[in-house]
């Protein structure tokens, strides 16, 4: 008697993470049920699985009501605008899916007696005080900010979460990503990485928000996904971070674009927006713990990967 796959959903599944992690569910002999209305994701990401017999792609807004039928085993919530230029053009669906998606697919996942993972964001700690983030750090959020469409439906998202764990005995886990980056990222995304490298591919100058002082880290897609995967499969369900703690300035990293892709292109300054966070860096302690993850991945490595794409791509 042939032994039943393991069937895993996967919300936002076209997006930039999404589909790669559709990918290594799929390499994990998983049945994937990538469900997507494709307000952010791209088609183009998963279309080398549509010839998969363990792949489906659903066209769905997770936001309304909706059904899977059969056995499902892990349900993964990953989708909503996730970038700037995105959540600010979106502001209602964004909040819309961090509280009606998170309540439709932690019900979805009740029913089916099937584990929850969130996948939420270092954006939860706001413009922080605390540096590194430990998950015991609180934030300092704006939330009435043009931020706080995507910062509070994450914050939100986390309780929701954590009620169903508590009351309903629910099988829960939390990521807190952290800046990540790799191929499939979209070009327009607003994103430090793909402005960075659009702009000295084309030749045009680098812009840099603010004075380029603030830090961000920066982890491969590649880890990330390891991560999330050894994250599911763990006991944990407090929130965890995942993210690589290298801190690089925006300086720094614009400079590490220019030499990577040779282009001629000049640094330019303009106004850093509204609630922008100073810093932002990963306090890793809990996922090496108890994951025994880090990451292993050198930003030039992963970036001279990504740029290869782009260049492939636009």
């Amino acid at each position: 008697m042939l032994k039943r796959k393991k069937v895993a959903v996967i919300t936002g599944g076209c997006g930039f993470l999404g589909s790669h992690l559709c990918d290594r569910f799929i390499k994990e002999d998983y049945k994937v049920l990538c469900v997507d209305n494709v307000l952010t994701g791209n088609m183009n990401n998963v279309k080398h699985l549509k010839k998969e017999k363990s792949f489906e792609f659903i066209k769905q807004n997770v936001s309304k009501e909706f059904r899977i039928p059969g056995k499902v085993d892990c349900v993964l919530h990953f989708a909503s605008p996730a970038s700037p230029v995105d959540y600010l053009n979106y502001p209602i669906p964004t909040l819309k899916v961090g509280s009606r998606g998170t309540l439709n697919t932690l019900g979805l996942a009740k029913l089916k007696k099937a584990r929850y993972f969130l996948a939420s964001t270092s954006e939860v700690y706001g413009d922080p005080q605390e540096h590194p983030q430990k998950e015991t750090y609180w934030g300092h959020v704006n939330p009435i900010g043009p931020r706080g469409v995507y910062d509070e439906a994450k914050r939100f998202a986390e309780a929701m979460v954590m009620a169903y764990h508590r009351y309903h005995k629910m099988d829960t886990r939390i990521i807190r990503i952290f800046n990540t980056y790799g191929p499939r990222m979209r070009i327009a995304d607003g994103r430090v990485v793909p402005n960075f490298i659009y702009q000295a591919i084309k030749g045009k100058p680098l812009t840099i928000y603010g004075d380029g002082k603030q830090s961000r880290s920066f982890c491969y897609y590649t880890d990330l996904v390891e991560g999330i995967y050894r994250l599911l499969n763990s006991n944990l369900h407090e929130p965890t971070n995942i993210g690589n703690p290298d801190e690089f300035t925006i300086n720094q990293f614009a400079k590490l674009v220019v030499k990577l892709t040779g282009t001629k292109s000049k640094i330019v300054y303009k106004n850093l927006p509204i609630d922008d966070p100073k810093q932002r860096r990963p306090d890793i302690t809990r996922a090496k713990k108890y994951l025994k993850w880090s990451p292993k991945v050198k930003l030039e490595q992963g970036l001279k990967e990504t740029v290869e794409w782009f260049k492939d791509n636009i």
